[in-house]
């Protein structure tokens, strides 16, 4: 057999629209009869500070107008109709520079396709982390990278940073990214599935598809770009060849394979799955069609004895911008600029929504939200204790010290959330709801304590949260994952700090909300909205 090499992903063209960032720190030399496209490293710096501001605060347009076209499908719901409105006007609060998309300014991942024939004379590395530093330093986005100090010992970074950085080898003398802000979120719902053979037929895959995808639930904020890799000649290649399909890197792949064993796309599965998620009844939150806008899946080779499948999605902060550097100068992909172009005149109608007063005893707010079903819609107002994963590991010590429950965590609801850095000027920088299954381990006991009776987050829970809500007499209720700026801007009035202040972003604050959007999920009862669907 003659020796053959494949490009493991041969994407076939780039039809990413650019805009020129600069000319400068780009220059050609010869070197013999070669052409070095040599890159002041000072490029890289500007490239990754333009980079993370624009994915910070925009979106691409395909995926607004993803958005749009739920609000005018006749088969959307009533709820896939309001979060996608609540997640345009998000877009075009987000669009203005001051508050980011989602109040989970994310990790910072670079990936980079260098050329043989680039020369920086430097770690592109250290230059790339210094223009995501400058970024994180200058705008009002939030710290969430926690580094260890000892085992057990953790303290927050201060700069967001480290950032992932992958830096891969090419042909030619251009050099290419994909920039990524990975929320929390999302990242966590990342699954690698070891699977065999046996999987690789229809009725198999097709129960594996319709099983797995509950995995994800809603608390990474659908709707979802969703990626389904099956193969990979490592569990690593295929966790990276998810992140970069659930970005649209490689929408330009072949569709078909080769003896080389190129990646390719499945068209066909693609429609499988998409309808196979539509059919599921998760919708987007709270039910209804629209749990993915779109799907992809991307074969790859496997070892024999192997048979790695990832599964993994980008959310509705959909924060992925591409870039080149070659002879031309530095570009970076253009994103939407117009967001609001893309909402209807009128708000989707809804039914009229309940609203519940805060600022009453625990016990009145209780026998309020004790009227009404699972799925009711209400309007928040008063006063919030806002508290995440840190805070409730540090609540817990105290209980297992044999010390009291904090009485705000028994007077007020509490908001798993964790803001960014509040603008000049306003009461609130973004700030959408956190993952509330992280906190699941916790509600029993707290519960027992008369703390966490009302809780306010995103996502579905576990059955031990409804067990613990009918056993105590507790609420749950959701939020929409994803629409972070608005809630900063018309539903967040005034924000403090009232403990663990040293955890930054991760300390308990109390807020006072105004027309706050939430649904009841679970109840006292022992009902969950989640429970219901498909």
């Amino acid at each position: 057999m003659d020796f053959i090499y494949q490009e493991p992903f041969p994407i076939e063209k780039d039809d990413t629209q650019y805009k020129k960032i600069t000319s400068d720190y780009v220059t050609v030399e010869k070197l013999g009869d070669r052409e070095i496209l040599v890159v002041d490293p000072k490029g890289l710096e500007l490239l990754a500070e333009e980079a993370m501001t624009d994915v910070s605060f925009m979106l691409r347009t395909k995926h607004l107008k993803s958005l749009q076209n739920i609000l005018d499908d006749p088969e959307a719901t009533d709820n896939d109709r309001f979060v996608a409105y609540n997640l345009l006007e998000n877009a075009s609060v987000a669009v203005e520079g001051q508050l980011p998309s989602c109040q989970d300014t994310g990790t910072a991942i670079v990936v980079g396709k260098k050329g043989e024939s680039v020369y920086t004379g430097t770690d592109d590395a250290e230059w790339l982390s210094k223009g995501i530093f400058n970024t994180y330093q200058k705008k009002n986005l939030r710290y969430s990278q926690i580094v260890p100090i000892s085992m057990f010992e953790e303290k927050n970074s201060g700069s967001n940073l480290p950032a992932q950085i992958d830096i891969y080898t090419k042909k030619g003398a251009s050099y290419e990214f994909l920039f990524l802000a990975k929320g929390g979120g999302s990242a966590n719902k990342t699954f690698l599935y070891q699977q065999t053979k046996s999987l690789l037929n229809e009725k198999t895959l097709t129960e594996f598809v319709k099983t797995k995808i509950k995995d994800l639930g809603t608390s990474a904020c659908p709707p979802y770009h969703l990626a389904l890799v099956i193969g990979g000649t490592s569990a690593e290649a295929t966790l990276a060849a998810v992140k970069k399909a659930s970005a649209g890197y490689y929408d330009n792949l072949p569709t078909s394979g080769n003896m080389g064993g190129q990646a390719f796309r499945d068209l066909e599965w693609e429609e499988k799955v998409k309808q196979i998620c539509h059919e599921s009844g998760i919708g987007a939150q709270f039910g209804g069609k629209y749990f993915v806008h779109d799907v992809r899946v991307i074969r790859l080779p496997r070892h024999a004895a192997s048979c790695p499948v990832g599964l993994g999605v980008s959310c509705s902060a959909d924060r992925n911008i591409k870039a080149k550097i070659n002879k031309d100068g530095i570009f970076l992909e253009q994103l939407e600029t117009n967001p609001r172009q893309f909402m209807p005149e009128v708000a989707p109608h809804l039914e009229e929504p309940v609203k519940i007063d805060l600022d009453r005893p625990m016990q009145d707010i209780l026998a309020e939200l004790t009227k009404y079903p699972v799925k009711t819609r209400l309007k928040l107002n008063g006063t919030v204790i806002v508290a995440r994963d840190i805070a409730h590991a540090k609540i817990k010590e105290m209980l297992d010290a044999g010390q009291p429950m904090p009485e705000y965590f028994k007077n007020h609801p509490v908001y798993y959330a964790g803001p960014a850095k509040t603008p000049e000027g306003m009461p609130s920088g973004s700030f959408g709801p956190t993952t509330a299954g992280r906190m699941d381990v916790y509600v029993e006991e707290f519960q027992k304590h008369g703390g966490s009776m009302v809780m306010l987050a995103k996502g579905n829970r576990s059955k031990q949260v409804s067990d613990a809500c009918t056993k105590y007499g507790g609420f749950y209720l959701g939020s929409i994952g994803g629409p972070a700026a608005i809630l900063a801007k018309e539903n967040i009035l005034n924000v403090e700090v009232v403990d663990f202040p040293e955890l930054g972003m991760e300390a308990v604050r109390k807020i006072t909300v105004k027309d706050f959007p939430a649904f009841i999920i679970t109840d006292d009862k022992g009902n969950d909205f989640f429970a219901d669907l498909k």
